[in-house]
């Protein structure tokens, strides 16, 4: 591994290197379908196994299938160390289409199809991908604590709530993760992030390197160090919170390695401030 990277500790008995990756992005257009190409899809997910990562997260709504199924394709048998985290609550009508479902009968078959398609036995962690507005969110948390009871699932994270929502789901099961919308442009969960470091939890920001165009601090930190301004942008996030575990997906291998060798990038605290709007 080229890189060294830091780790993070998850639901108390997991620990990973703290640079995932996310696997969106390796299907068709639109999240639909098939990718262009397979073997370059595979390719993106056995590298970053080569270069330290050992958490990829990924969502059955993902293709729909197609994520899951590719992960298993490249990386089964898994390495003993890999945390393979996916996420059920959506369905998909089509391309770019993403529609609550959060009826536990749904849940059930959306879990038992995850199982199925990554080839295991027990997901290390399963995220409820979104409340669902007409399912209390009661429900759909009890319907997968029920499923961690029967041994199918490890732990238990959420996905796209609000502080009231977690709690809710905590009073319910334990969730040992959150993820959310979260980079430069985009804080309206910075409560949540400070809410993992209190509590341990884990943060997992998606579209993380979203919104650095407009950032003058993220461009200059980019010149500075001779960088890309996502690798900035994943270094902050890195510096922003010891709970924050990145997940930047891709679907090229070049762009891959540019965002593991980000892990290695060490932004001052003036420049982490100043790209916080904090200066």
């Amino acid at each position: 591994m080229s890189t060294p990277l830091s780790t993070i500790d998850l639901g108390g008995d997991l620990t990973v290197n703290r640079l995932g990756f996310g696997a969106m992005r390796i299907t068709g257009d639109g999240i639909w379908g098939e990718p262009k190409s397979r073997d370059e899809a595979k390719a993106v997910l056995r590298r970053a196994v080569e270069l330290g990562v050992n958490f990829i997260d990924t969502a059955d709504s993902y293709g729909p299938d197609v994520s899951e199924m590719l992960i298993a394709e490249a990386l089964h048998p898994y390495p003993d160390d890999l945390v393979i985290a996916t996420k059920g609550g959506l369905v998909r009508p089509g391309p770019g289409q993403w529609v609550p479902d959060g009826r536990p009968e749904h849940l059930r078959a959306a879990l038992e199809g995850s199982l199925r398609r990554l080839r295991l036995e027990q997901i290390p962690l399963y995220q409820f991908h979104r409340p669902d507005p007409k399912v209390p969110i009661e429900e759909s948390i009890g319907a997968l604590a029920e499923l961690k009871e029967q041994g199918k699932i490890r732990h238990l994270g959420v996905s796209n709530v609000t502080e009231e929502q977690l709690r809710a789901a905590q009073r319910v099961t334990p969730i040992v993760s959150i993820q959310n919308r979260y980079n430069p442009d985009d804080r309206r969960s910075e409560s949540l992030v400070d809410l993992c470091e209190q509590e341990s939890l884990v943060f997992l920001p998606w579209a993380p390197i979203s919104g650095h165009e407009d950032q003058p601090a993220v461009r200059a930190a980019a010149e500075k160090y001779g960088v890309t301004a996502y690798q900035i942008v994943l270094a902050w996030l890195l510096a922003r919170s010891p709970s924050i575990l990145p997940i930047p997906g891709t679907g090229s291998v070049a762009h891959l390695e540019e965002n593991v060798a980000a892990a290695g990038l060490r932004l001052t605290p003036a420049e982490v401030a100043e790209i916080s709007g904090l200066a």
